[in-house]
């Protein structure tokens, strides 16, 4: 039976005997942990920024736009254009059940608007009610977001893009304001709250005004919508509706549903996954430099425990005389390699997590900590620190150990 006690004491001996050693072993171990935690933490606080930030486009969405036709069909040359109006997105939810959202939109540039002396040139698109939850267009308090009866009555109202917001007010409070959009009065009903944005088709959406939909087209008498935007009920549906679109826009328009050039689908559930992949790459990528570090602290942990060995010889060859079993000699060097280990890497795990939470708690304004996020330790970084220290204290330990339970008890108690 092993005595957790005696092999302490002898721990701390050989602590005392060795201790500027030892000491600097802990420091490198340390050090160590401090390294792989800081790095894995980064790359942690940049996925889940970025992942936040890839959720300003909307989530599990596409978009789909018109294209021009590159295969003949039923009598039909290639080259023809297909150009999608605002009864499609009707269409393809009627005939589609998979969607869960759609909705079409407008894009127009360079249009003039005003509010008392101020004058811009900016961009203004005509949505749909569905944009609040497809493109997460939120309102702040106090507003609203474009609703199905301003759509119905066309009602000239609009919803102001958080920077937009910022260069036509200023401070002030603008929702209930009249503002002018090419000479025409529109009644501000909501800001959008200032969100992180990553992905942009048209441009950011804090940079734009909305109007409905059918407003807009009676404004600028537009025939065709520039793009519409879906979302199915499950991702995994993804490529199913796409498929099902080309089919049913192809006997619609009269293409070949296998013309991939008829119509461009971007899907952004897929480039956020490849994201994903990329960014776990990255962790990896900085997991093995962290890991690094710690391995040449896992040599000192080894170097420590071979003298320890040398210098205790005659003392294992007693225990070995007196009937202590190899086993025992083998634990009890494990042990003492584990307990330098986890101390040192205990030390390095408490001081990163210190260092990550008192610089998030630092208020700093900076677009590229908004953009790249703060390091953040998560439990499951957390854990794979650990899994590493006692695989590398197992290591570090098990080769010394192993020499030790090997001793010749008789060489030994001539070993001077």
């Amino acid at each position: 039976m092993f005595q957790l006690t005696t092999i302490y004491n002898v721990f701390m001996r050989d602590f005392r005997k060795q201790r500027k050693r030892i000491a600097l072993t802990l420091l490198a171990l340390g050090w160590g942990t401090i390294s792989i935690m800081l790095l894995l933490g980064f790359g942690e606080g940049l996925q889940t920024q970025l992942t936040i930030n890839s959720k300003g486009i909307g989530e599990n969405l596409a978009i789909l736009w018109g294209g021009q036709t590159s295969i003949p069909f039923k009598g039909l040359g290639k080259g023809r254009p297909i150009s999608l109006r605002k009864e499609d997105a009707a269409y393809l939810k009627k005939r589609i059940p998979e969607i869960k959202f759609i909705g079409y939109e407008y894009h127009r540039w360079g249009v003039d608007i005003r509010y008392k002396d101020k004058i811009l040139s900016e961009h203004v698109n005509g949505i749909t009610p569905e944009y609040e939850s497809l493109r997460n267009h939120i309102p702040q308090m106090g507003g609203r977001m474009i609703n199905p009866l301003d759509m119905q009555l066309k009602r000239r109202v609009a919803f102001l893009g958080y920077s937009l917001k910022n260069r036509l007010f200023g401070d002030e409070d603008p929702v209930g304001k009249q503002i002018l959009v090419n000479g025409m009065p529109f009644t501000v009903v909501g800001v959008m709250i200032d969100k992180m944005q990553m992905n942009s088709y048209s441009g950011m959406d804090e940079d734009k005004l909305s109007i409905p939909a059918t407003t807009f087209q009676a404004v600028f008498g537009y025939p065709y919508v520039n793009n519409i935007i879906y979302q199915p009920y499950d991702i995994k549906q993804m490529k199913t509706v796409e498929k099902k679109i080309y089919t049913v826009m192809g006997a619609r328009y009269k293409f070949d549903p296998d013309d991939e050039r008829a119509l461009s689908v971007w899907d952004i559930a897929e480039s956020s996954r490849e994201m994903n992949k990329m960014l776990l790459g990255i962790k990896i990528f900085l997991g093995i430099i962290g890991g690094l570090t710690l391995l040449i602290a896992g040599v000192g942990v080894a170097n420590i425990m071979y003298v320890s060995i040398k210098e205790r010889t005659r003392e294992i060859g007693i225990k070995m005389a007196v009937g202590a079993r190899r086993s025992y000699i083998l634990v009890q060097f494990l042990i003492e390699a584990m307990l330098i280990t986890l101390l040192g890497g205990f030390g390095g795990m408490a001081v990163s997590y210190i260092l990550t939470e008192s610089f998030k708690r630092i208020p700093i304004q900076s677009e590229v900590l908004d953009f790249m996020g703060r390091p953040t330790i998560s439990p499951e970084i957390g854990i794979v620190v650990v899994a590493i220290l006692g695989i590398m204290g197992i290591i570090s330990g098990l080769f010394p150990a192993m020499k030790a339970a090997s001793v010749n008890p008789v060489e030994s108690l001539r070993y001077e």
